[in-house]
């Protein structure tokens, strides 16, 4: 199998470009990228994809993520985390469980939320933290990200843990800062893990000795892993070569909708690419958007 997924146990202190580096020479091959950085301060899951299971990145980026949080109230920094310039507030009153548990509330949903000044966002085509490093003033619009539960694990002031899932884009950064801003405490984000990003999980993570040992061959992880969100679709064996070649081919009706995407496989559950859905005069039909990842023989139909 020369291409596959393999979710990182990333240490701290370590780049995820300097994770996907050491994949790279593990493994064996230079076409090697990961669906989703995580800063240098955080560990756990970064989903690392080899030889073509690159070209379907995007879609395991926008599965849900989970993490495992730690923030400190009464200190902020130019970071939003604890690597950055830290500013103790010694007048601060620290807030009890259950203020703490009702200021959470309006975070859980979907929600407005401005990304850290040092993030690698884009403000007329420069990162946001080249800006920020050299003093200049950084205003970043507010995005729509979507928190889906945040749980309170523990709490030892002026530290909290918390367990966050989320959707893509979310920044734990911005929600420490925002949750001391409604505090009235000021806070920052003081440890971070990632536990899940949906179904690649930080127990079947490979770590880097397992990297260096060859223990990572059995952790791979397949094509389809990185789609198993989409809806599913099976192609007809009789059309499955003309679907290959990026021709319309007719489905049954369904109840997937024009435009939408899905994972195609053929009937014998092999992973063909991803299928987009069209209205056609003779009900639905489907093409291929991204393939490429099975060789399919040709078969002429009578």
């Amino acid at each position: 199998m020369d291409s596959f997924y393999l979710a990182i146990d990333k240490p701290g202190a370590m780049s995820s470009r300097r994770v996907v580096d050491i994949v790279g020479r593990c493994v064996g091959t230079r076409k090697v990228g990961h669906a989703g950085t995580l800063d240098p301060l955080a560990t756990g899951v970064l989903v690392t994809a080899i030889g073509r299971a690159t070209r379907l990145v995007e879609y395991v980026q926008r599965m849900p993520k989970t993490y495992e949080a730690e923030f400190q109230l009464g200190a902020t920094s130019d970071t939003d985390d604890i690597e950055g310039e830290v500013h103790v507030r010694e007048d601060v009153v620290m807030p009890d469980e259950a203020t703490i548990r009702k200021a959470l509330e309006p975070f859980v949903g979907t929600i407005d939320q401005v990304p850290p000044a040092y993030s690698a966002l884009k403000l007329e085509g420069r990162r946001a933290y080249d800006l920020a490093r050299r003093g200049e003033e950084v205003v970043l619009n507010a995005r729509p990200v979507t928190i889906h539960a945040i749980t309170l694990l523990g709490l030892e002031l002026p530290r909290l843990r918390l367990r966050i899932e989320c959707g893509s884009g979310t920044y734990i950064r911005s929600l420490a800062r925002d949750l001391g801003e409604r505090l009235g405490t000021g806070g920052l984000m003081s440890a971070l893990r990632r536990t899940a990003i949906g179904s690649f999980v930080a127990e079947r993570a490979v770590t880097i000795d397992e990297l260096s040992t060859g223990a990572w061959r059995e952790k791979i992880e397949p094509l389809e892993k990185g789609v198993e969100h989409l809806p599913r679709l099976v192609i007809a064996p009789e059309k499955t070569w003309a679907f290959s070649q990026g021709q319309h081919v007719a489905q049954a009706e369904s109840t997937l909708r024009a435009g939408q995407e899905c994972a195609a496989f053929t009937s014998d559950d092999h992973f063909l690419g991803i299928a987009q859905m069209k209205q056609a005069p003779e009900g639905f039909a489907c093409h291929l958007k991204k393939g490429g990842f099975l060789e399919v023989p040709r078969m002429d139909v009578p």
